[in-house]
Order: C-alpha cells, then structure tokens, then sequence
C-alpha cells in the first residue's frame, strides 16, 4: 500500500443494546452499551499534499464540506501535531447519515488511523482515541477497533468476542436527531447497570428506542415489520433498525421482502473494524 492514493472501507455499526444509567455534571448521558461493526462501508480515498491544505474533491455525500468530520479530524490531528502535510480526500457514502450507524464516527476514526501512518505520527491507538472523542463519543470504538461493551460516555471499552450473524438493517429513509432524543423527557436515565453476562444471556434492550417511535413513528412501522421475522430493535437513536439471521439466505429472503419505499441492506457482523489491519500493512 505505497501507492499515492489509497482506497479505505470505513464500516458502520449496530448498537445491539443501549442503557442509560445517569447523567454527568455537563450534560453528557451515561451510557452501557455494546458495539460490533458490519460490513457496510464509506469508502474514503486519501492523497499526501505538500501544501498543507486539507480539501476535498469529487465526494458523493450530501454534506457539505466545512461541516465534513473527515475535514475536522484531519484539521484537528494537524492543528494538535504542527503537522506542515496537507491532504486530498475524497468520499463515496453508502452509510446513511442520521440512522444511527455510526459513519460520521467511523470516518472521523478512519480519518485519523490512516494519518497517524501517512503523516508518519506513530501515536498509539489509545492516544488517537482519546483525541477522537472531541469528535464523538462514538469514535474511540472504531479507533480502538474491537467488537466492545461500552461504559461512561461510551469511551470505557471492554472487547467482547461476539457471535457474528447476518444481519437485515432497514434505514425508513428519515434523520433522527440524536440531541432531539437525548432532550426528550420521556427518555430513561435510569436503568439499573447490567453486566456484559447478562447482555450475553439475553438482557438489555435500547432505551432511545420508545422515544424515537414516538417521535418518528415510521420507525416503530419498520420495527413492526422486521419483528414478524426475527426480533428487531432499533441502533443508538435510530433511525434504523436491525434483526438477525443465521444464513445468508434467510436475510436475503426478508430484505426481498421489504417495502421500496425503506432501504434494506443485508451486512454481515464483524468483530474488528478492517482500517486496523490496512493500517498495519501500511509502510
């Protein structure tokens, strides 16, 4: 991987549980939680300048570039490090944005791997997932690059060896707001703290979830229609929701099934985030 331009699969990720146990003294939610990718990417494609800059060109993704997080973690990681490179960047979306399936974390955390390499930093991946939370609380995870149970903000990671199903994801083609759900009062704070035993044997559910259908009923539609398959439930704030399968086929047969008017993607679950392994072969 010497080549100028370099081609990386930024995966997404289910919230296969989310609790909220408390609140902080800033605001920030206290959350238990539990992380594992799925192979369903963005692909970013990063070149090396010598000017310094940090552009983008020919992205197909409806954000605007000055509020890109790609844009932010390589101006941040620059900024922190006096770093005189530049870069080029661009990007092909295929994670919805606003469906809770982390891509903008997961960019922001591709981001900053790849140019701790080609900036040639040699920071060690606790140090970049300390400086990606000001990005997100969701961006260590991807950093840290392991299937996780989560605590704290959802920056306290304990790897966790989970079962790797397919999964039927259905985005109902609508942007929740995650501040909107975290300031509703209808929302749990809560919750007892379960242990990673517990999750394992069954326990814990998603308390954004009965907010969000509230909300935006369209997804308590989704989660309706999934369940007469397997039990859905819907990812961190939503908006999409996600069941799992054993086979390939069962879940291609159940997206087949699917409204239009939803996107349906049929993704396999992955216990590490492949950006740590590209990065590793990295010179």
């Amino acid at each position: 991987m010497t080549q100028s331009r370099l081609i990386f699969e930024s995966p997404g990720k289910l919230n296969l549980m989310l609790h909220i146990t408390g609140r902080r003294d800033d605001g920030y939610h206290l959350l238990q939680t539990v992380f594992q990718f799925i192979e369903l990417y963005d692909y970013l494609t990063f070149e090396i300048t010598k000017d310094g800059l940090i552009t983008r060109s020919g992205s197909q993704t409806p954000v605007n570039e000055a509020d890109d997080i790609i844009l932010l973690a390589a101006k941040l990681l620059q900024s922190k490090y006096q770093i005189s490179l530049g870069l080029r960047y661009s990007i092909e979306k295929h994670i919805p944005i606003g469906g809770g399936l982390g891509g903008g974390s997961s960019n922001a955390a591709t981001t900053l791997m790849v140019l701790n390499k080609l900036w040639k930093l040699n920071l060690e991946l606790s140090e970049l997932a300390t400086l990606g939370l000001q990005l997100g609380a969701d961006v260590p995870v991807f950093i840290e690059g392991k299937s996780a149970w989560a605590n704290g903000i959802g920056e306290e990671l304990t790897p966790v060896d989970l079962p790797k199903p397919w999964f039927v994801v259905i985005y109902p083609q609508l942007f929740v707001s995650t501040a909107e759900i975290f300031a509703s009062e209808q929302l749990t704070r809560n919750c007892d703290p379960i242990t990673i035993r517990a999750f394992l044997a069954g326990q814990g559910c998603n308390v954004c979830e009965p907010v969000a259908c509230q909300l935006y009923p369209d997804i308590q539609k989704v989660i309706d229609w999934l369940s007469q398959y397997s039990k859905a439930r819907m990812t961190g704030t939503g908006a999409c929701v996600f069941a799992s399968f054993d086979s390939l086929e069962q879940a291609e047969s159940v997206k087949s099934l699917a409204p239009e008017y939803w996107s349906a993607f049929v993704v396999k679950a992955m216990n590490q985030n492949p950006v740590i392994e590209q990065c590793e072969l990295m010179q």
